[in-house]
Formats: C-alpha cells, structure tokens, sequence
C-alpha cells in the first residue's frame, strides 16, 4: 500500500470559468487517473469516489473534477443539456490535462481517464485531442457511442465496462467497441446481472478491481 503524500482542493481555470478537484497523489504514483463524472453527477459522486479510493491504494493520483461549474449545474439541472455538450466537456478534460502536464506535482506522471456515463464519450473524444498524452481509459456504464465516428481516431487502451442487465447501453458499447479501430488495446467487459449504476452487491468492487488492474498495465508499466 502506498501512503498519500498530496490531497488538495484544486482550482483549473478553463477559459472564463474555474473548475473544482479534488487531487490525491500517493507516494511513488507513475500515473493519474483524471474522473470524468457522468449525466447529473460531480466529483462528489460515491460511486467514483470508491473507485479512485480503490485506484490510490494502488499507488495511482487520481484527479475528481466537476465538468461543471456550480452555477452551470444548477441550469443543467432544469434544462439537462449541458451534460450531453459532449465537445464542451471533452474541451474542458483536454485543458485539466493539459494543465496536469504543467503542473510541478503531476507532469510526470502518465495521464489516463475514468469515464461514467456521458463522461464516457467526453473523455473518449478529450483523449483523440491529446493522443500522445492519455495513455489509457476506462468506461463505466458509457456512452461512448455519442462520439460516433470519433471513436476510430481513439489511440489509448480502452476498457468498457457495462453491466450485464443495462441492455440498452450493453448494445451502445458492443457498437462502438467494433469502431475503437487504433487503440494500443481494447477489451469490453460485460459484469453479470449489474445494471446501469452498479448498485449491486459486489458489482462495483468489481469495476474497481477491472479499473485498477487496467490502469497499472499502460500507466505504471
């Protein structure tokens, strides 16, 4: 087990806007796992938050950032438009990384995405504007699909991860897992009678484990 040395409040600006996260850095971390949180969600999310812990024990950052600024979450919350402006987050991941790369404490560390719903999609296209910065990334009950053709520029290992009871979303992943066409590696891997949040007794443990051992293989190799 690795003991943290670093876990800060940070602040990105992004344009006219500033964005909250929530950085933790073990000792001797190779890599960081920046979350890119789903519909309606935020760095507060339990779910991500149990995966990131689970991703630190093993000696990965991992950044939880909102997408979102408070006041944009309020409007997204009447309108729900802004969690599908998949070019405006995919915009604002690619400024967290590039400013992960110029920042003292993480620009040597190995850069991939955790991705939940349409955060999925956002950080799928976020990674085919950076491609020789994000080395790998996870999709937790995604939309990757909402990228469409996108997907075929996609260069990081990408793992997808779908419950085995979240039909309409399995098919989502299974059409766009035969576009993922250049990746370093790709692998669709369906958990047993999960539906579409993983609420069910053990199934996150299992999205953790997957996430971490994916992780460690292309950012701590």
């Amino acid at each position: 087990m690795n003991t943290k040395i670093c876990e800060y409040r940070v602040l990105i600006p992004v344009g006219s806007v500033e964005l909250e996260g929530d950085l933790t850095i073990p000792a001797a971390a190779q890599g960081i796992v920046l979350f890119a949180h789903g519909s309606g969600s935020s760095r507060h999310s339990p779910r991500n938050r149990y995966v990131a812990e689970v991703l630190q024990q093993e000696g990965l950052a991992t950044l939880l950032l909102d997408l979102l600024t408070a006041d944009e979450e309020e409007i997204d919350l009447r309108t729900r438009h802004l969690r599908f402006d998949i070019s405006l987050l995919s915009e604002r991941l690619v400024s967290a990384t590039d400013w992960l790369c110029r920042s003292p404490v993480t620009r040597q560390l190995n850069i991939g995405y955790f991705g939940a719903s349409t955060g999925s999609a956002a950080a799928l296209l976020a990674a085919t504007k950076r491609p020789d910065v994000v080395k790998a990334i996870v999709s937790r009950g995604g939309r990757p699909d909402l990228i469409g053709p996108d997907l075929n520029q996609v260069q990081a290992a990408t793992l997808l991860i779908v419950g085995g009871n979240d039909f309409p979303v399995i098919a989502m992943n299974e059409d766009a897992f035969s576009l993922l066409g250049h990746t370093l590696a790709k692998r669709l891997e369906i958990i047993p009678k999960a539906t579409h949040l993983f609420g069910e007794v053990g199934a996150l443990e299992q999205v953790a484990a997957l996430a971490s051992e994916w992780f460690k293989q292309y950012l701590m190799g």
